[in-house]
């Protein structure tokens, strides 16, 4: 089905004009382009934004606390860049911890108010389903952001991440009066039942890669079971869940309900970690991060859920079908500019058909890596999402030519107009294990192929990793993939695709990968607290 892209602007720069009064001094030019500018008052808390495909909107610049949008106590701001032009969109308002306080307090407040804890499942779930309705009315807008902030096809903004973000609240809305407890026969002495019961207020930290999605993944299940959120956004790409907020406030959440704030990681996030009044923490993102999440929640025990880094190995046994594997293959690392967590990164074939694979991976690469803006149809490949991330790829690339590796395509920047953080779909041949290309999470569009003889190396090669995230496996032999799959030390295996992820489905890895489950009727048990009710029916 084709995609029908609102039509673009003359021009790719982005117009910005400020809802507010403009005080002397404060206009200053945005762009190249002199009739492009930003102004931005100190009092406002939006700015009327215009994309370069034409969409306007406004958008929220504060902290969303108590469904209404804040200056941030400190005063320091975030500046959102867009990676396609290298510009400034705007700049939100940062939080502090003595901010994350106030969002705390505010979550604390509303968990504990007949508002929303009086609310039945049923209640709760048709709440949930209002804000998925309004997140289908506002698809474009919200598609527009995620593009614009994050640098990834609005294509896919439109037809895929967007779509995900009311699937997952509707799927969770259904469960909303139907997370159960259960009596349990001990006897006729006895009456054992058990119900569930929120945590309390989470803390949720989500990811630049996919901002919207990550974000409904964690809030899904949380407001599913009767718990209050504060919702840290990443730093690099704030914008689409502000708006976002503005949805949650029309839905008629009580205030305090979800509160969703902006801020730097080693100050807002933080806080928001160690504060005592926060039950729970769920966190994606890097394994370093996780391991000094799980450090400072420690000090008050909290319940934690990560999903952390991944280096996952897709396997192509001889008697796979090419065509589907290289298709799937490509797809698996290439697609959101190879910022996946799930990405398979590390492609494993078997001698036989080891160079007749390469050969078809670099023609697919061709033929659907297109590099480009983001908001042109025929764009596969959008930027990296920041500068820090694009040079942090380029510095792997490096690494990967320094150990010997060969480049078999790719492997320098590829900015279309100039400008942007743009890099060359890579594919590395001739890596050994030991290379940093083959051991680390690039998180960028960079492939490392392999090829085994045996099975029982194809096993020790994929395992050959700190982290368990996903892994795939391409073979005509059924029993074979069965058995491979079992023996694949991953939280997740795909037999003949890659990263064919399902909402229903639980999310989650092994080893450094992380801790618990994300998304299906797995999602829900890291926000429900089991207690046990023991009743003396001989007394």
């Amino acid at each position: 089905m084709a995609l029908l892209l609102p039509r673009r602007t003359p021009s790719s720069s982005l117009f910005v004009k400020t809802i507010g009064t403009v005080r002397a001094g404060q206009l200053r030019r945005f762009s190249d382009t002199s009739r492009f500018y930003q102004t931005q008052s100190t009092a406002t808390m939006e700015v009327e934004l215009t994309a370069p495909n034409g969409r306007k909107w406004v958008q929220p610049l504060g902290l969303f606390i108590n469904n209404e949008f804040v200056k941030g106590g400190s005063g320091q701001t975030i500046a959102s860049i867009n990676p396609t032009t290298e510009e400034e969109i705007c700049s939100v308002a940062a939080a502090s911890a003595d901010d994350v306080d106030v969002a705390v307090e505010a979550a604390r407040k509303a968990f504990k108010d007949a508002s929303w804890k009086s609310l039945s499942g049923t209640e709760r779930g048709a709440l949930m389903t209002k804000l998925a309705d309004l997140v289908e009315q506002h698809a474009e807008t919200l598609a527009t952001i995620e593009t614009l902030d994050n640098g990834k096809p609005y294509s896919v903004s439109i037809s895929e991440d967007v779509p995900e973000v009311s699937k997952v609240l509707r799927y969770y809305a259904g469960y909303a009066d139907k997370n159960f407890g259960q009596v349990i026969d001990v006897g006729p002495e006895k009456f054992a039942y058990t119900i569930k019961e929120p945590v309390g207020v989470c803390g949720q930290i989500i990811p630049w890669n996919y901002p919207l999605d990550m974000a409904a993944w964690k809030l899904g299940p949380a407001l599913c079971c009767g718990n209050t959120v504060v919702l840290k956004l990443a730093e690099q790409t704030p914008l689409s869940m502000l708006y976002v907020a503005k949805l949650v406030k029309e839905a008629g959440f009580p205030p305090g309900v979800v509160n969703i704030i902006n801020g730097y990681g080693r100050e807002a996030g933080a806080a928001l970690v160690q504060h005592p009044k926060v039950d729970k923490v769920a966190f994606t993102g890097s394994t370093a991060t996780g391991k000094e999440i799980m450090k400072m929640a420690s000090a008050t025990m909290k319940n934690i859920t990560l999903e952390t880094g991944g280096k996952s190995p897709l396997i192509v046994f001889e008697d796979a079908d090419l065509e589907n594997a290289v298709t799937w293959s490509h797809g698996g690392i290439m697609s959101n500019q190879g910022q996946i967590c799930t990405a398979t990164s590390r492609i494993l074939v078997q001698e036989k058909v080891y160079d007749e694979f390469v050969e078809k991976f670099k023609a697919k690469v061709k033929e659907i890596s297109v590099v480009g803006d983001p908001f042109e149809e025929t764009t596969f490949q959008g930027p990296q999402v920041t500068k820090a991330q694009y040079e942090r790829v380029l510095g792997f690339i490096e690494s990967g030519k320094s150990e010997g590796a060969t480049i078999a395509m790719g492997g320098e920047p590829a900015p279309p107009k100039g400008k942007g953080f743009y890099i060359a779909p890579t594919v590395f041949t001739n890596v050994k294990p030991s290379m940093r290309i083959f051991r680390e999470e690039i998180f960028g569009p960079c492939v490392a192929l392999v090829s085994f003889k045996t099975e029982e190396e194809a096993l020790q090669l994929a395992n050959d990793t700190t982290y368990g995230l996903g892994a795939a496996v391409f073979t005509k032999d059924l029993v074979r993939a069965h058995r491979v799959a079992r023996e694949i030390e991953a939280g997740m295996v795909w037999i003949n695709s890659s990263n064919d992820s399902d909402f229903r489905i639980p999310f989650g890895g092994v080893k450094q990968s992380g801790i618990g489950r994300e998304l299906g009727e797995a999602g829900l048990q890291p926000y429900c607290n089991v207690k046990a009710i023991h009743v003396n029916m001989a007394a």
